[in-house]
């Protein structure tokens, strides 16, 4: 009985740990989740949002720079919905700090996930794992010209 038992949990640590260790990378369009119906009544359209690379209208100030890295449950949800959805967080967070601080804009976004960057002017990276789903965002609050 105890060598069943030992012999059950063995396998089940086994395929929790494989299960857990599933990090799926994924690019999606920062468009698409400024899209998102669930962002219209959550970001504020007077806070724009700028990738690196991307044009962005004159920088008048630039203030401090911040990275926002929610996470959400995955489960249930697709990758590409929970990236979206975290990413969404990400925006929400970074556009309340950007307020305080007296900016309208976050400027020079860059994916930051465990601290390595990516940078694309279309795109942002998301991490997937067996349960949860992660995107860290680094940007700067900035004054831009209207």
């Amino acid at each position: 009985m105890k060598m069943t038992r030992l012999v059950a949990l063995a396998l089940a640590a086994a395929f929790s740990a494989g299960a857990q260790a599933r990090d799926t990378v994924l690019h999606i369009p920062l468009a698409d989740v400024l899209a998102m119906p669930e962002a219209q009544g959550k970001l504020d359209p007077g806070v724009k949002f700028y990738l690196a690379g991307q044009s962005t209208p004159k920088v008048l100030k630039r203030f401090s720079t911040d990275v926002s890295n929610p996470k959400t449950n995955g489960v249930g949800k697709s990758d590409e919905f929970g990236c979206k959805w975290a990413a969404l967080t990400a925006l929400i967070r970074l556009q309340e700090s950007a307020k305080r601080e007296g900016g309208n804009a976050v400027v020079d976004i860059v994916s930051y996930y465990k601290k390595v960057e990516y940078k694309s002017a279309t795109d942002f990276e998301c991490h997937a794992g067996a349960i949860i789903i992660g995107v860290a965002l680094k940007g700067t609050y900035a004054k831009v010209a209207d």
